[in-house]
Order: C-alpha cells, then sequence, then structure tokens
C-alpha cells in the first residue's frame, strides 16, 4: 500500500517538472483537471461532509472559515471553536488523515473574525532510488492556515476576506531526476458573500432562505523545484442555497444545494502525428494544440478562461461543475439528522456518493459525525468518516455564572 502513496507522490512531482503532458482521451474522453494542493478542497467538518459536501449557504457555525467566510458576521453566538479529524483514503493506505480546527470572535453584532488551521498528514513512506535502495524515510504533510474577517451590509447581506498561507512538503528536500526538491509555498485568498432572509414563507410555512457565493484559494502557483512549471492551486467556486422550514418551535427542516466549479485551466488535446508522436510548433518549440486552449497561463487569466477552455465544447464545460445536496431534521436545536449526495461527471473524476451523519448538542459543546458510502466500484473515498467537536464559550460563562459558590 505504501507503494500506492509513493506512486501518487511522484506522479504529482513529476508533472510539475515536466509540465502538462499530452492527453489521451479515452472512448469515455476523460479529461479530469488536476492541481496541487488538492487538499484544500476536501470537506473538513461533519456536518456539511454529512450533507453532500454542502456548506456556502448552510446557517454559520464555527467551521463557516472553510465554506464561506461572509456567514460569520450573522453567527448568533460570541466566541467559537470546532475541532475536526478525518481518516482520509482509508482504503488506499492506513495513515493518511484530515485535521482541522477553526474559530471565531464577534466583534459587535455586525462583524467577527475568523482563523482555522488545518494539517493534512501522508502518512509515514520510504523512498528509494532507482536500484530499489532505501534512500530515506520521510511524512509528507501540507497544511494551511487561515484568518478571515466578515462585515455586515444591511440586515440580510454581509461579504467576507480571508488570507491563507498553504505550505505543501511532499519530497522532504530528496532529489529527483537530478533536481533538488522543495516545500511548495502559496498564498491564497478567498472571498465570500452571504444573503439571509428570515421572513420568508413558502407554501404557508414560515422559512429561512439563505444564499452563498464564494470564491476560494485565489492565489499564486506552486512549484517543488526551482525551475519547474508551477501548477495551479484549486482555486474554486462555490454557489448554493439553503432553504430552512420552521415546522414549530421545535422542529426545523433544511434543504441544501451547492454547485462548484474549479476555476482553473481544462488539459487540452494535444496535436500527433501518424505515429502517434507530438507535434510540435517550430516557432515557440511547444506541442501544438488541437482542441482547448494553453493552460500555461497567469492565475487571472486561468480563471476567466475556464468558463470556455474545455476542447469538448459546451457540453464538456457543463460537466466541470459538481452538484451537493444536503438535508438536515434539526429538534430543538439539539439533536441533528443529516444526509447528502455529491456528483461529479464520470468524465471530471466520477465522485458520487451519499452521506450521512448525526449530531448532538450539549451544554457547552456539540458533537458531529458522518459516514460516506460510495456509489461507484473501487471508490477510495468509501467508507469516510468525520468527527468534529464544537465549543460554546458563551454557553460556558452563563453556566459558570449559574453555578453556586460558597
Amino acid at each position: 500500500m505504501k507503494k500506492i502513496v509513493i506512486g501518487f507522490l511522484m506522479v504529482a512531482f513529476f508533472t510539475s517538472v515536466s509540465g502538462q503532458d499530452v492527453l489521451e482521451q479515452s472512448a469515455l474522453q476523460l479529461n479530469t483537471i488536476t492541481t496541487a494542493v488538492p487538499f484544500l478542497l476536501i470537506a473538513p467538518d461533519s456536518r456539511a461532509g454529512a450533507m453532500g459536501d454542502a456548506g456556502v449557504a448552510s446557517s454559520p457555525d464555527a467551521n463557516s472559515m472553510h465554506w464561506n467566510i461572509a456567514k460569520l458576521a450573522f453567527i448568533e453566538k460570541e466566541t467559537g471553536v470546532s475541532i475536526s479529524y478525518s481518516p482520509w483514503l482509508r482504503k488506499l493506505v492506513p495513515d493518511i488523515s484530515l485535521s482541522y480546527i477553526s474559530g471565531y470572535k464577534k466583534l459587535g453584532d455586525d462583524k467577527a473574525i475568523g482563523a482555522s488551521l488545518r494539517y493534512f498528514s501522508l502518512g509515514d513512506i520510504k523512498f528509494t532510488n532507482d536500484q530499489g535502495d532505501a534512500i530515506g524515510d520521510f511524512n509528507p504533510s501540507e497544511f494551511a492556515f487561515d484568518l478571515g474577517y466578515s462585515q455586515k451590509f444591511g440586515e440580510r447581506f454581509s461579504g467576507g476576506l480571508a488570507v491563507r498561507y498553504i505550505s505543501s512538503n511532499l519530497t522532504g528536500g530528496i532529489d529527483a531526476e537530478g533536481q533538488q526538491t522543495k516545500t511548495g509555498r502559496s498564498f491564497a485568498v478567498d472571498i465570500g458573500g452571504f444573503y439571509t432572509n428570515d421572513e420568508v414563507e413558502v407554501f404557508g410555512q414560515k422559512s429561512i432562505f439563505n444564499l452563498g457565493l464564494s470564491i476560494s484559494n485565489i492565489g499564486s502557483k506552486i512549484s517543488y523545484t526551482n525551475d519547474a512549471i508551477k501548477d495551479f492551486i484549486p482555486i474554486n467556486m462555490r454557489l448554493g442555497q439553503s432553504l430552512t422550514f420552521v415546522l414549530d418551535q421545535y422542529n426545523s427542516f433544511t434543504i441544501l444545494t451547492d454547485v462548484n466549479k474549479l476555476l482553473v485551466p481544462t488539459p487540452p488535446i494535444y496535436a500527433k502525428d501518424e505515429s502517434g508522436s507530438p507535434i510540435i510548433d517550430p516557432v515557440t518549440g511547444e506541442q501544438e494544440i488541437a482542441a482547448g486552449e494553453d493552460p500555461n497561463v497567469p492565475v487571472v487569466s486561468g480563471i476567466f478562461q475556464s468558463f470556455s477552455d474545455a476542447p469538448g465544447g459546451f457540453s464538456e464545460e457543463l460537466k466541470e461543475y459538481n452538484i451537493s445536496a444536503g438535508l438536515e431534521y434539526l429538534y430543538n436545536k439539539q439533536f441533528a439528522v443529516r444526509a447528502g449526495y455529491f456528483h461529479e461527471s464520470a468524465t471530471k473524476g466520477d465522485r458520487k456518493y451519499i452521506t450521512a451523519g448525526l449530531g448532538l448538542k450539549l451544554s457547552v459543546f456539540s458533537i458531529d459525525f458522518s459516514y460516506l458510502i460510495a456509489m461507484t466500484q473501487l471508490n477510495p473515498l468509501a467508507n469516510t468518516v468525520r468527527f468534529t467537536l464544537m465549543f460554546d464559550f458563551a454557553a460556558f460563562k452563563d453556566q459558570n455564572k449559574e453555578t453556586p459558590t460558597n
């Protein structure tokens, strides 16, 4: 199993060293978009993880830093912290995991600040040379640290901005193909908007409607050597809504949907001659593109290009939008039952799974759990679990005030 991890790491590294390889499409026209540091897109918390990874417009909580920084301005509690843990890809490797801690602080009624730290461990691996001799042990890891600010602009709308530092150490400085490797680093920002209206009636039922938009990881490319072509980080657009039916003072039911799209270039189809060899432009020295656009562009150009560069045209562009849908039943704001579904086109990664989970809120903390059921065979995400523990410091203070002193 360790060989699988090593293979994954080396594929990621040699892609950055060699640039874009010639794309050979299968009968299904497989054309998956890949980026560096994909761990930034993993749903870190159990609540959203149980609702099909939908969270851009859900009610705000301590994990809003990941989904939509703008939501924090509408959070009710003064201070909160969330800690999450998820074993990852355990069908392939037994020691990969994602850890996440996030917190916030309200600064009055109309603004809030937040911070988070996520750590992705790829487990212990053994590096070998071309002869198979061991040259060292290493634990590849990646982390990201965020700081964010959220501000209300009126009674129903808020905006937010977060800055992020990203570090990706996949090789520990080991030489590969005669080149010295290094830790990949990047800086990025998230921007978000959030709208909420608690005076909506749907079919005569009092409801709360939320709408959210977030563009995350807008930042510089990453490289793992000094002279390698740099790779895009996963710049992502997330748009979604949630509709909560307030049945009575104890019961509520929420329906959520999110649409996600990577805002990075789609790999083109490169031209080949009759023998199957790539055709090289005699002027530029680059491979000729048969369909699509050149992916080696600046970050801003790549964002705009991502909406129209699929080599298969508009039909392929539509397949680059992933859909998340979730349900949440909440009793007395203490007990939650959740379910969801995530869909990705078969030609863009083929991630399809059902999720489910439970949540329980006690006096000063809450516990959430989620479970993932894969809908495709040999899906490495199958049976993924997430655990989240959230602390409500305002409730803790209130509890201390109520405790009589001797």
